[in-house]
């Protein structure tokens, strides 16, 4: 990316702040109006100790961080993180993928590109990043395929679960619901089990719908009651007894396929995942699914597959906002922020190094963030770091990423990016933000 670097991208005006506002209320009580006098003074004062051009260029200078300073930071928030790694073992066709696309709300296309190589068998996918993952997925390849080994695939995957790691880790077993050819599968995840008896193990049954009554064209309400999907789920969990902890029923299938939901079970995957994971990686997962409706109503596609990563790094920037880290809060913010929208500059088309996203986030968000800082925590000054409650931090990186969009879709359709657009939207997208994580639990 060679635009946002010289003079014409950077957005570098800075919208004057209106008066604050008076917060004193006309009360009977005489205490009440005096200390409402004092606090309009303070706040006035600290207003004009503060004015908006010296904090945004405070702001930039809290952006400007070296990619080595990133580096490092995100190594800290890594370990702070309430990262699941699910081993999704299972036949090809069996619906792995999509148990991805509905845990991240991305889509087929995404999650088929997302995955890489990590040994001969199995194959993974970070969302939303390899550097910021909330959730690791590992796929096993080839299983049920008479020609691969089944003992090489044991083994990488016990050498995969042999790593130290903070991250929660949990057994997704999947398999059609017509599928009694199993022996495979069972024998890979008594295997296991016996090996790591800790880490819990979901059965996870999918492709209902191709065992449902004929005639029937869409799906019931959840459970399905039809006497052949009982039939088939309660053999199917005698053929797992003794090595899952829970199972469960799902039906993800494509808009194409006609059946709605899409999700089909996925509240019901939710609440099964909820209770195998530790509170922090449950919460991690409720959050992810609780919001990804908001992004749903959007026309423009590319606007909506970016809100399905924005939405994990304010999910990030509220859980850390609340973590005591042994380092100032803006850093962090910055660092989660950088790498954001270096990810969504990647959406785009737009390739740039951690320095490039650094100065895009400084362009389009210093005098934001001032408006921000003054409206928003003037009183909580000094002591900033502490004042960014979890809501604020996510509500404020989603607006961030709102106006990372309006930005990189100006440059890949030939414009120069508006900074009274970018504004706008990052106020706008800040406002409905603070309402939609308001309750947001850390």
């Amino acid at each position: 990316m060679t635009e946002q670097r010289d003079s014409d991208s950077p957005l570098t005006d800075s919208q004057q702040l209106s008066e604050p506002t008076d917060i004193t209320k006309s009360v009977n009580n005489s205490w009440t109006n005096r200390l409402g006098g004092v606090w309009n003074k303070a706040t006035t004062r600290l207003t004009q100790v503060l004015p908006v051009e010296q904090l945004a260029q405070m702001v930039v200078e809290w952006f400007s961080v070296s990619e080595t300073q990133v580096a490092e930071i995100l190594e800290k928030i890594r370990a702070e993180l309430p990262t699941t790694e699910a081993l999704l073992i299972g036949k090809p066709q069996a619906g792995k993928s999509s148990i991805v696309r509905g845990l991240t709300g991305v889509s087929a296309e995404i999650v088929g590109q997302g995955f890489r190589p990590h040994t001969q068998h199995t194959q993974r996918y970070a969302y939303p990043s390899n550097d910021l993952p909330l959730l690791i997925f590992t796929d096993t390849v080839g299983l049920g395929d008479v020609k691969k080994d089944t003992n090489a695939i044991i083994q990488e995957l016990v050498g995969d679960l042999q790593q130290e790691t903070d991250s929660a880790r949990i057994l997704l077993l999947t398999v059609k619901i017509n599928d009694f050819a199993t022996d495979t599968l069972r024998q890979i995840a008594q295997q296991l089990r016996q090996q790591y008896p800790n880490i819990p193990c979901l059965l996870v049954v999918t492709c209902l719908h191709e065992v449902y009554p004929p005639d029937t064209v869409d799906h019931p309400a959840y459970p399905p009651d039809y006497q052949e999907v009982n039939r088939a789920f309660a053999a199917m969990q005698q053929a797992f007894v003794g090595i899952t902890n829970h199972s469960v029923l799902i039906d993800f299938t494509l808009e194409e396929d006609g059946y709605t939901p899409v999700f089909y079970g996925l509240e019901a995957l939710r609440d099964s995942l909820a209770e195998l994971l530790p509170q922090a990686e449950a919460q991690a997962i409720y959050q992810l699914l609780d919001q990804q409706e908001a992004g749903n109503q959007i026309s423009n596609l590319y606007r909506d597959a970016a809100r399905r990563y924005i939405l994990p790094f304010a999910i990030m920037s509220a859980t850390l906002a609340a973590v005591p880290l042994p380092f100032a809060t803006m850093p962090v913010l910055t660092a989660l922020q950088v790498s954001m929208v270096g990810l969504l500059g990647k959406l785009y088309g737009q390739t740039i190094t951690p320095s490039q996203a650094g100065g895009v986030v400084s362009a389009i968000a210093g005098g934001f963030l001032a408006q921000a800082i003054a409206r928003e925590l003037i009183k909580f000054i000094p002591g900033f770091g502490s004042a960014i409650a979890a809501s604020w931090a996510a509500a404020y990186t989603w607006a961030l990423g709102e106006g990372a969009c309006v930005y990189f879709g100006d440059l890949m359709g030939g414009k120069k990016p508006d900074p009274q657009k970018i504004q706008l939207v990052m106020q706008e997208a800040f406002q409905a933000a603070q309402e939609r994580f308001k309750g947001i639990k850390h």
